[in-house]
C-alpha cells in the first residue's frame, strides 16, 4: 500500500509522525469482588448448560452443578455497604467478607473442575465445547484469587502486567495517563507511524504501556520502506528516549520535533522547542 502511495505520489516520506494511543476495551472498572463475583457468574453459567448433558447418565447433576452466584452476589452487596461507612473497624469487617468471598470462588473452582472431569467422559459436541470453556476460564479465576489474596488479605502489591482486570479481555492492561482526567485507562497501547499524505506506515500493539524508544523503531522501519531517513521526525516527549536525538541525528533526520523529557535546561532547548 505504501509503494502504491509512492507511485501516485500521494507520499515521498519525507516527514514522519510517531503518535501513542490507548485503545480502550470494553469492560467495567476492574475491582477484586466484581471480578470475583464474575468469576463465579461465569463458571457458574457453564456448569448450568452442562447440567442437562450430564443430567442423562448422573443422578447427582443437580448437586453437581449447583450455582454459588446468588451467595456471591450478597457478599459483594455487603462489601459495597460496608465502603460507604467510616470507622476503622469496617477494615477487619471487610476482610472478613472477602476472605468468605474468596473462599466462595474457590470451591466453585473445584466444583468447576470435578464438572470438567464429568464433562470429559462424555463423547458429545457439546459436552467438549463446555469443557473447553471451563477449561480456558479456570487460569484466570485461580489467577484473581491470588490477586485478591495478595492485594486484599495480605496487602501486598501486585505487579500491574500481572494483574487480570477481566475474564473476557484478559490482554487489557492498566495505562497511566498523564494528562487531566482520570488517573488510569484500561485497554492497551497502540503505536502509529503516519507519513504525509495520512498513509500510516506502521502500527505496533505494545506489550507494555510505555512507548519510549519507539522513536528508533519507527526511523528503523520508516528507512526500511523508503530508503532514506526521513527529513522531520515528529511525536511527543512520551516517545523519546535517552539516546533519540542522537540516533535520529546520526541517521540524517534534519528536524527532530520531539520535547525533552523533565525541564529544559538551557535557554537554546527552550529556544528550539
Amino acid at each position: 500500500m505504501v509503494q502504491l502511495a509512492v507511485q501516485a505520489r500521494v507520499t515521498s516520506g519525507r516527514k514522519l509522525r510517531v503518535d501513542a494511543n490507548c485503545v480502550p476495551t470494553t469492560i467495567h472498572h476492574p475491582t477484586d469482588s466484581g471480578l470475583l463475583v464474575d468469576s463465579v457468574r461465569v463458571l457458574s453459567r457453564i456448569m448450568q448448560r452442562a447440567k442437562p448433558v450430564l443430567a442423562q447418565t448422573r443422578k447427582d447433576a443437580a448437586e453437581l452443578c449447583q450455582s454459588h452466584l446468588r451467595s456471591a452476589r450478597r457478599i459483594a452487596q455487603a462489601l459495597h455497604r460496608l465502603l460507604r461507612r467510616k470507622g476503622e473497624e469496617k477494615l477487619s469487617e471487610q476482610r472478613e467478607l472477602y476472605q468468605h468471598l474468596v473462599q466462595t470462588t474457590e470451591e466453585v473452582v473445584q466444583q468447576s473442575e470435578r464438572v470438567s472431569q464429568a464433562l470429559r467422559r462424555r463423547s458429545e459436541q457439546i459436552a467438549q465445547s463446555l469443557r473447553e470453556q471451563v477449561q480456558q476460564f479456570l487460569p484466570l479465576v485461580r489467577r484473581v484469587i491470588t490477586q485478591t489474596r495478595t492485594r486484599v488479605l495480605e496487602g501486598k502489591q501486585v505487579a500491574s502486567e500481572e494483574k487480570v482486570l477481566s475474564l473476557f479481555e484478559p490482554h487489557t492492561r492498566v495505562i497511566p495517563r498523564h494528562k487531566g482526567g482520570a488517573d488510569v485507562e484500561f485497554g492497551r497501547l497502540v503505536t502509529l507511524d503516519e507519513v504525509e499524505g495520512g498513509i500510516i506506515t506502521r502500527f505496533e500493539v505494545l506489550e507494555q504501556p510505555n512507548e519510549h524508544g519507539q522513536a528508533e523503531e519507527a526511523l528503523a522501519h520508516h528507512q526500511k520502506l523508503f530508503g532514506h531517513p526521513p527529513r522531520i521526525l515528529a511525536g511527543d516527549r512520551g516517545i523519546r528516549s535517552p539516546t533519540t536525538q542522537h540516533t535520529l541525528e546520526e541517521a540524517g533526520v534534519k528536524t527532530v520535533a520531539i520535547p525533552a523529557v523533565g525541564s529544559l535546561a538551557s535557554r537554546y532547548r527552550r529556544a528550539y522547542q
